[in-house]
Formats: C-alpha cells, sequence, structure tokens
C-alpha cells in the first residue's frame, strides 16, 4: 500500500515534467523573423501616368492583374521569380491590381503575402477604371491579367493580355536589360 502511495506522486512528477519539456526546448529555439504583409499603396489614374511615362534609368515590368482572376492567380509565382532574377539586372517591376479599392488592406495584401511577393505593388483608386485602361493602350479593354514592359524612355516595347508567356516575357526582358548594359 506505501509502495503504490508513492509510485502515485513519482507518477505525476514525471507525467508533469514530460509535458514541461517541450515547452523548454521551443523556449530555448529562436523564432524565424515574419516576413511583413505586403504593404499595397493607393495609385490614382494621373499618379499612374506618371509612373508609366517618365523617363527612368531602367526598364519597367507592369503587371495588371486582380485577386479574383485565376489566370493572374496563376501566372503570379512566375512572376516574382522573374523580380527575383531580373531586380538584380536593374529591372523595375511594379504591380497594378485592378480588385476594388475596399480590398486593400485584405485579401490583395494577403495574396501577396502567400506569393513571397517583393516588388513595389499598387491598386488602382479610381471609381472608374476605363481612363486607366485607356491610359495603359487604347486597344486595351481592361481584360487580365495585362503585362507592359517599358522601355527606359517609357515606351512600351513588350504586351501580353492573358496569362503570360514566362519564356516571351523573359526573352524581351534579356533584349532591354541587355540594351541598358550597352548604354
Amino acid at each position: 500500500m506505501r509502495f503504490s502511495k508513492a509510485i502515485i506522486p513519482i507518477a505525476l512528477c514525471i507525467m508533469v515534467l514530460s509535458l514541461a519539456a517541450p515547452a523548454q526546448k521551443r523556449k530555448g529555439r529562436a523564432a524565424k523573423p515574419r516576413q511583413p504583409v505586403a504593404v499595397v499603396s493607393p495609385i490614382n489614374t494621373d499618379a499612374l501616368k506618371t509612373l508609366l511615362t517618365q523617363e527612368r534609368e531602367h526598364p519597367l515590368l507592369v503587371n495588371f492583374w486582380a485577386t479574383f482572376c485565376d489566370p493572374c492567380r496563376d501566372e503570379f509565382p512566375d512572376l516574382v521569380q522573374i523580380d527575383r532574377d531580373y531586380r538584380p539586372q536593374n529591372l523595375e517591376f511594379v504591380t497594378v491590381s485592378l480588385d476594388d479599392v475596399s480590398e486593400i488592406k485584405n485579401e490583395v495584401p494577403k495574396f501577396l503575402d502567400s506569393m513571397k511577393a517583393t516588388m513595389p505593388a499598387y491598386l488602382l483608386d479610381a471609381l472608374d477604371p476605363e481612363p486607366a485602361i485607356n491610359l495603359v493602350d487604347p486597344k486595351w479593354r481592361g481584360d487580365l491579367p495585362a503585362t507592359y514592359l517599358y522601355n527606359e524612355k517609357g515606351e512600351v516595347v513588350y504586351k501580353h493580355i492573358g496569362r503570360v508567356n514566362t519564356a516571351e516575357l523573359r526573352e524581351a526582358i534579356e533584349k532591354v536589360v541587355k540594351k541598358g548594359e550597352k548604354n
């Protein structure tokens, strides 16, 4: 009887210690810093015009997309990789979401965060997107995704409406990046 009375507290101590041990191990490990959620800035039609038409030192790639657009979501990992590959070669890359302005703090940053996107991200802040769409390309009807590559002079040197062909886009980028290196 005495033996069983002594065993019970010992068993309880062992159980408590075994439960506490994993917590102690977790405490000793350094937590990985969490990447911040992508910051999405509003951009109006005038600011978009300035962004697209200004002369710059480097080529600019612009992708128009939306979270509700399946082809946009499908191509986004390829675009994130293109940004990683060509940013060191001085390619500027921005994305412009055509989601509703109310999504600026919700779905758009969540999606960009899930994609680990690091390029500047904008959300078109316009009640009527038609003037912005016509500004980008009078022939563009607003179909998504839409990708435009501008040279240093602000001239469109490549455009693609729909899911981009990654190899074709890379070829176009190579031309403007190499041309920029010669100058």
